[in-house]
């Protein structure tokens, strides 16, 4: 799960990296594109995501369970579909949006361009994941980990011809970078698909035949469960998808430099993501069997070890900042030193905050496979929306801090959230004791 998750966080990391090479502007406008659709998306990744807990503790009442496993897949899918229709509409007019939010106009304009290309990548990166979930939550995670890396190359080499209009195409530029994600989304969907449909474990669930059939009640607990984890993971996403915003009101240096540290903030993330996911499996397969001490072993263990990694993360944050921006933007050029200047102090702030960020993500994950999600939601509309937006604006504009305010901002409203969910699963694991 962590492999895939840092694979997929690469492919946005290519999109930047390829965007960079055209310069600053077009790595800001990319930023503000790639935020807004990402707000979304997240969304969505939470919707699908109820369909792991869902399958595990199926799996714990009943190991060779297969009708209802294959109904959650079916209705994942629904509702996958069913929240990517309005979602469309609204990202149709990302450069309106952006501009109702007072960004540079020639920003939103290129956003609003790449935006054109990249919303349809949204229905089949779902529905790639919503089998990725159901082949992990079966504990055989290693073929979506394939599925991406080869969807790596594929992004590179799409992102390369359509940008800059290679191999006989034209150069669409921003465009040509929403699209090229867009086609490597579908090709992550039809290896997925290729995998559940010529795999034997797989197979045997037959999930694609009868796909159109209505299953209401099984749909409803779908959005039952997951609503709220869109709503969580929404929270978290879209407050740092406001600090871009918040960047923008800066300046154009202020947010390409968001742009670069938030992405390598991200591709950490990807480790205590992947453990929180992994937590949400095992829990969730021994709450569905109610082995008490097995849930409590599982949540305990997965946190240890993300605090284990987190630790060494911030090192290397701290140890290696400029090779890691230099990979995005070219840290000798003298036009791009104040972007670098302000990059650097940024992922010295995400060093700091790694500890918590990775507790939050991993205690949320196995409250998830105990199927806990609304008072999560309520801990991280406080935390991210309320502590983190309100000490982040207080610090970057009355106080002068600006774009580092920010950052301590979002690393506020990170251990608060880190310390309520960690708290509320200490007594969770108690009361499952008694």
């Amino acid at each position: 799960m962590i492999v895939g998750n840092i694979a997929w966080s690469g492919i946005g990391a290519t999109d930047l990296l390829l965007l960079g090479r055209l310069g600053p502007d077009s790595v800001a406008s990319g930023a503000l594109c790639i935020n807004l659709y990402t707000a979304c998306l997240v969304f969505g990744m939470g919707l699908v995501t109820a369909a792991s807990p869902m399958i595990a503790a199926e799996r714990g009442r009943r190991l060779h369970s297969v009708r209802d496993i294959r109904r959650t897949v079916r209705q994942t899918l629904w509702a996958a579909l069913a929240l990517c229709l309005p979602v469309w509409v609204l990202l149709w007019n990302a450069e309106a949006l952006l501009l109702a939010m007072g960004q540079d106009p020639a920003l939103s304009e290129g956003a609003g361009e790449m935006m054109r290309g990249l919303q349809w990548a949204l229905l089949p990166y779902l529905a790639f994941l919503a089998l990725r979930n159901y082949i992990s939550a079966l504990e055989r995670p290693m073929w979506g980990v394939v599925v991406v890396a080869l969807a790596l190359p594929f992004n590179l080499l799409a992102g390369w011809v359509l940008i800059f209009g290679h191999l006989g195409f034209p150069a669409l530029g921003m465009f040509g970078a929403g699209l090229a994600s867009s086609a490597s989304s579908l090709f992550m969907l039809l290896g997925m698909m290729g995998v559940v449909l010529l795999d034997r474990r797989f197979r045997r669930y037959h999930l694609f035949g009868r796909l159109w059939v209505a299953d209401w009640p099984r749909f409803a607990a779908v959005w039952r469960i997951g609503l709220p984890i869109a709503i969580t993971l929404g929270l978290e996403v879209s407050v740092f998808n406001a600090a871009v915003f918040l960047m923008g009101l800066i300046d154009r240096a202020s947010l390409a430099a968001h742009a670069i540290a938030i992405q390598i903030a991200s591709l950490s993330f990807m480790v205590p993501l992947g453990i929180g996911q992994a937590a949400t499996v095992r829990v969730g397969i021994a709450f569905g069997r109610r082995d008490t001490a097995a849930v409590r072993r599982s949540g305990w263990l997965a946190i240890a070890i993300g605090i284990g990694f987190a630790v060494f993360a911030g090192v290397l944050l701290l140890a290696i900042p400029r090779p890691l921006i230099a990979i995005f933007i070219d840290v000798a050029d003298p036009a791009n030193a104040q972007v670098v200047m302000l990059a650097q102090s940024f992922l010295g702030v995400a060093a700091l905050f790694q500890i918590v960020d990775c507790a939050q993500a991993i205690a949320a994950g196995a409250l998830r496979g105990l199927q806990d999600t609304r008072i999560p939601m309520v801990i991280a509309a406080i935390g991210y929306w309320v502590i983190g937006i309100g000490v982040g604006v207080l610090l970057a504009f009355p106080l002068g801090l600006h774009g580092v305010g920010i950052w301590w901002g979002l690393a506020s409203g990170l251990g608060f959230v880190a310390a309520l969910l960690t708290v509320r699963w200490a007594l969770r694991a108690r009361l499952d004791r008694g």
